[in-house]
């Protein structure tokens, strides 16, 4: 039975890695992880070296449970990361499963997908920001993990890479010591310290609303997200405010529901349908595009614009996939 589950694996990171990419020379991929070639690698594939692992054991039996042999055909480069048995004991434990056989397959299916990007991504190249995985959001679109590079590696938050850079010749292993979770709203929020005057918001212990609980659900949702430095300029716009404490309690929460919509919105959304309703008692804003050069279609890359009365905002991030919805980042705050 375990040669039959090894087989298993092998057939199913070989379907991973199975499909040449675009080109065996040096590139950038659009999640900007890079491509270095065929030369200098590994001889040894990810398959082989995570065969030769047993602390991989509980990753063979959750590929087999999954039925995800041959479900994937392009092969890499790729970025895997590696849960250990360890990691999925947790796993397994905090979510009320005995073992991998408990665990619904379309969940297993999403969280092993997690662990995977396209590209090739060794420890010290990797930027801080978000970077689109093999898991399908509800909306069929992939979904985010965050990584940050500021001391070590680490993604959404709380994974630790434990032992970086196993080079193959098809692609590159990190070994984590939890597993990463499907992304939620809030994870791919509170992950990011870009964000994190917005998550000091939500969580304000005299607020009615519980925010995080409410974005944790299944939604969907499309959430506004302003920057620190959006926080920054507004509390500097009223001399009442020295800080997010001064702002009273009713008025942060009208401002934090206008800043959410029910649905999954993504920009190519909104481009056609630029009326969305908040669930801040059906209030709405707009959007619209604005191109470089003095408005033409022709001058430059397009601008998603946020507008709600007399303010205005500007996207600057946009298209961040959690399971549960949307996140556009805006560089000022919206209000009622």
């Amino acid at each position: 039975m375990k040669n039959l589950k090894f087989s298993a694996l092998l057939l199913f990171l070989a379907s991973i890695f199975a499909l040449p990419s675009c080109t065996e020379d040096a590139m950038l991929t659009e999640d900007g992880l890079t491509n270095p070639g065929i030369e200098n690698r590994s001889s040894s594939t990810i398959v082989e070296i995570a065969l030769s692992d047993p602390d991989f054991s509980i990753l063979v039996d959750a590929v087999v449970r999954a039925n995800l042999v041959g479900a994937l055909s392009s092969r890499g480069p790729f970025t895997v990361f590696a849960p250990t048995n360890d990691a999925f004991d947790a796993f397994l434990s905090a979510n009320g499963f005995n073992n991998i056989n408990e665990v619904p397959v379309g969940l297993l299916t999403t969280v092993l997908t997690t662990h995977v990007l396209r590209g090739e991504a060794f420890a010290a190249d990797i930027n801080s920001g978000y970077f689109k995985t093999l898991a399908t959001a509800p909306n069929r679109r992939p979904s985010d993990i965050y990584i940050s590079a500021d001391n070590g590696v680490t993604i959404n938050g709380d994974v630790n890479v434990v032992a970086a850079d196993v080079d193959a010749s098809n692609g590159v292993i990190h070994v984590i010591d939890k597993v990463i979770a499907p992304s939620s709203i809030v994870t791919l929020a509170a992950s990011n310290p870009n964000f994190s005057i917005l998550v000091q918001a939500l969580t304000r212990p005299d607020l009615s609303v519980d925010f995080v609980a409410a974005l944790s659900g299944n939604g969907p949702f499309t959430v506004l997200a302003p920057t620190n430095a959006a926080f920054v300029a507004l509390l500097d716009s009223n001399p009442a405010w020295s800080s997010l404490d001064d702002i009273p309690a009713a008025t942060l929460e009208a401002v934090l529901t206008y800043h959410v919509a029910a649905g999954s919105f993504t920009s190519e959304y909104l481009f056609r349908r630029p009326t969305i309703n908040t669930l801040l008692d059906g209030a709405t804003y707009t959007t619209s595009f604005s191109f470089g050069g003095g408005g033409s279609t022709f001058g430059g890359a397009p601008t998603l614009n946020i507008i709600a009365g007399s303010n205005q905002a500007k996207v600057v991030a946009s298209n961040v996939q959690a399971q549960n919805g949307v996140i556009h980042a805006i560089d000022a705050v919206i209000l009622p």
